[in-house]
């Protein structure tokens, strides 16, 4: 049996780099997906797409960021696809300001709206039905950049807001069977960094030396941890953080070479 056969899966940020694979790993799994994006043209593109190849996919377009919006689009798919067993909060937009300095109060409340409200707004459609059923998974997708430093501060406060709501979720929710767990990628190879790459084409070739597996990731392997957390194969782990970052978060060698004077 599949993984995820019969369950209802909510993925939002569908269309982008690690959405577009979590939705082909949960359909090779065996589940409904319902993509929700705020590129409504491409949601409905992909979503014919998948159709018509035989797949058991629903369009819900809307910004995260609203509410409202948010609730009737998942409303609709879900009248169609039944109710969701999996939430995966996957939408984000990239940091603005790369520093304090340049963060202005309006930068500060749009990166804290995209990248923490939303996430919100996207699991309150779906959470009072899970606790009715007494059944429920959700996967955050939270950054390294919530756990140390990295800049784009801004973007990075609310990833690691992140890690605490996934928490206090585990803890609210386990009394109803509902699980909440965050994973936090590292640099992945997605098309997010197409104008950083069209800059400096050595972009991943630089930060390679950072990551101890000595590469960056590729969307493929944040999808395969999602689906693991939101899978019954995870059925007692909850309120976990999970890097999946290629060893980023696990310390740092370079700083260990220069210590030690040791090439490690």
């Amino acid at each position: 049996m599949k993984r995820l056969e019969g369950k209802v899966a909510l993925v939002t940020g569908a269309v982008g780099g690690i959405g577009t694979a979590i939705v082909e790993d949960f359909l090779a799994e065996g589940a409904k997906v319902i993509l929700c994006d705020v590129k409504a043209d491409d949601v409905l593109a992909r979503v014919a797409e998948l159709v018509k190849a035989g797949h058991p996919v629903f369009a819900a377009p809307a910004n995260i960021v609203d509410a409202a919006a948010v609730r009737d689009a998942v409303d609709a798919a879900v009248a169609k696809a039944g109710p969701i067993d999996i939430v995966v909060a996957n939408a984000n937009i990239g940091g603005r300001p790369a520093t304090l300095a340049k963060t202005s109060a309006e930068s500060w409340r749009a990166d804290i709206g995209d990248n923490l409200a939303g996430q919100f707004n996207t699991i309150a459609t779906a959470i009072d039905g899970m606790k009715a059923r007494r059944s429920g998974s959700i996967v955050v997708v939270g950054s390294v950049n919530g756990l140390t430093t990295l800049g784009q501060p801004a973007y990075s406060a609310a990833k690691a807001a992140l890690v605490s709501y996934t928490r206090t979720m585990a803890t609210e929710y386990g009394a109803f069977n509902v699980r909440a767990n965050i994973v936090c990628p590292g640099t992945v190879r997605t098309p997010a960094w197409a104008e950083r790459v069209k800059n400096r084409p050595e972009t991943f070739e630089t930060l390679m030396k950072w990551y101890p597996l000595r590469r960056v990731a590729e969307p493929r392997e944040v999808a395969k941890a999602i689906t693991f957390l939101a899978s019954d194969d995870a059925s007692f782990i909850t309120g976990a953080m999970l890097p999946v970052d290629g060893g980023l978060m696990a310390g740092n060698r370079l700083m260990a070479n220069e210590l030690t004077h040791e090439e490690l």
